[in-house]
């Protein structure tokens, strides 16, 4: 696995990663028990988002509204995937590479790694016992007839906390990390202060270079300057 410490402000990073091919997060067999059912039921979700995002499909014209509206439910999935995808795929590795940028020295770039793990545990781990007694909650509406939707998105925020909650620990205790200064990554600094049409051309060249096929989206939506 590929980590990427991105510079998007003056002082300021975000880690980023992409695509990691996950081994099944079940054991082979039926699911026992409800939370493992409900797991099981997430990285199905995630499985088809996935599939949703990478082949960009628009809707078929003339398509139903239950169709839409599981589409548009998908591409909501897929935004939950973008942000949290570093910690989910973090929770079942072993060794991964650091990249940072090489104006920097290593210790000090893998010291920002560890504060945004840090922070990321915290706040996790704080929103993965708020839903969780709101989504025990929400079990009282299992009395109203129809499909307990409150619940279910309840459910979908427990598993994920749970999942960013053991990545996030798993980063901090877990991985052995290599450390690999990039120069790609001292470039995307430097274009930080580019007019915002020249800096989109120099940041999806050096996306290029990185073979990261969705970096400049992220450093568009997350670059502070």
């Amino acid at each position: 696995m590929d980590v990427f410490l991105v510079p998007v402000g003056a002082e300021a990073y975000e880690l980023y990663c992409e695509d990691v091919e996950e081994p099944a997060d079940e054991p082979a067999g039926p699911p026992k028990g409800f939370f493992q059912r409900l797991r099981l039921r997430f990285s199905d979700m995630l499985a088809e988002a996935e599939r949703e995002r990478r082949q960009g499909a628009v809707a078929a014209e003339g398509a139903g509204v239950l169709h839409r509206v599981k589409r548009r439910s998908m591409r909501w999935v897929a935004e939950t995937i973008a942000e949290q995808r570093l910690l989910w795929s973090l929770r079942r590795v072993r060794e991964a590479r650091f990249h940072y940028p090489d104006d920097m020295q290593g210790p000090a770039a893998f010291e920002i790694m560890r504060r945004h793990l840090s922070r990321d545990f915290e706040k996790h781990r704080f929103w993965l016992a708020i839903d969780s007694l709101l989504m025990l909650a929400s079990g009282l509406l299992i009395l109203i007839p129809g499909p307990n939707i409150i619940g279910y998105y309840f459910a979908f925020r427990v598993v994920g906390h749970f999942f960013s909650v053991r990545g996030a620990r798993n980063g901090l205790v877990g991985v052995k990390w290599t450390f690999e200064p990039s120069p790609p990554l001292t470039d995307l600094r430097g274009a930080l202060g580019l007019e915002p049409a020249v800096r989109l051309r120099q940041v999806e060249d050096i996306a290029s270079r990185l073979r990261l096929d969705h970096l400049a989206t992220f450093f568009q939506r997350t670059a502070t300057s």
